[in-house]
């Protein structure tokens, strides 16, 4: 699963968990998400180290660790993210030392990566699982 997914699908998976409590196996959330349960469980492992979910063995073993008002999306961002110092960018490993440009590259670039990173990072800190919640609880209701 690419990173651009992960995180979206880790979303997806505490807001399953907390509008249907106590009915969270992997396959019936990974039925919601429309992927693997396998897929479901990787990131259950996941959230469950950075603190976000209890997982028990069963059919529906998967809870939030918390209140959803207290998950923020950098919270989930965080605990899926991959990358080298959870970094939204990758950059090329081995530019061409001698080269003007591939010399400097990654030394030129990193601030600009690095403001983008805390800029992620400080939007997702404003939003919660808990609001997520309210909002797919709000258009249910408006669905009827």
């Amino acid at each position: 699963m690419s990173a651009n997914t992960r995180f979206p699908v880790a979303v997806h998976i505490l807001v399953f968990a907390a509008v249907y409590p106590g009915q969270c196996s992997s396959e019936r959330i990974a039925q919601s998400a429309n992927t693997n349960p396998v897929v479901i469980r990787r990131l259950n492992g996941q959230l469950k180290n950075a603190g976000l979910l209890r997982i028990r063995n069963g059919a529906a073993g998967t809870e939030l660790a918390k209140p959803p008002q207290e998950i923020t999306l950098k919270d989930v961002y965080l605990a899926v993210q991959t990358r080298e110092k959870g970094h939204l960018f990758d950059t090329h490993q081995k530019p061409d030392p001698e080269c003007p440009v591939g010399g400097r590259i990654l030394d030129a670039i990193r601030g600009p990566l690095d403001d983008a990173q805390d800029a992620v990072e400080s939007a997702l800190g404003r939003y919660t699982i808990g609001g997520i919640v309210e909002t797919i609880t709000k258009r249910m209701m408006e669905e009827g």
